[in-house]
């Protein structure tokens, strides 16, 4: 099992995945903050959202554990919702902040 590729696979299906309040993807937003994928394929993804009243709160992480689940070498994915530290613009990557007129 090659991780780096599986997970470098993980990263290019969650640029897939966007806030639909936000056009750009959770990862650029950074509201992704782990990845941990184990020998066995599973992964854990740590997670938060852009505010705790999101509307997408409820439907956002089915949304990344199914979509990951179909990444080759993926056996199983669980995502944790986790407020600390909470998110904020800073997070977001120099090319997210561009798209979004924030540089």
């Amino acid at each position: 099992m090659d991780k780096e590729k599986i997970t470098e696979d993980i990263i290019a299906t969650l640029k897939t995945i966007y806030d639909p309040e936000i056009p750009v993807d959770i990862y650029e937003l950074g509201l992704i903050y782990g990845i941990d994928l184990n020998d066995d394929g599973d992964v854990r993804i740590s997670m938060t959202l852009t505010s705790p009243s999101c509307p997408v709160a409820e439907t956002l992480p089915p949304e990344v554990e199914s979509k990951v689940k179909e990444t080759p070498g993926v056996t199983g994915c669980k995502v944790e919702i986790t407020w600390e530290p909470s998110w904020d613009k800073s997070m977001m990557s120099e090319a997210a902040q561009l798209e979004l007129g924030f540089l």
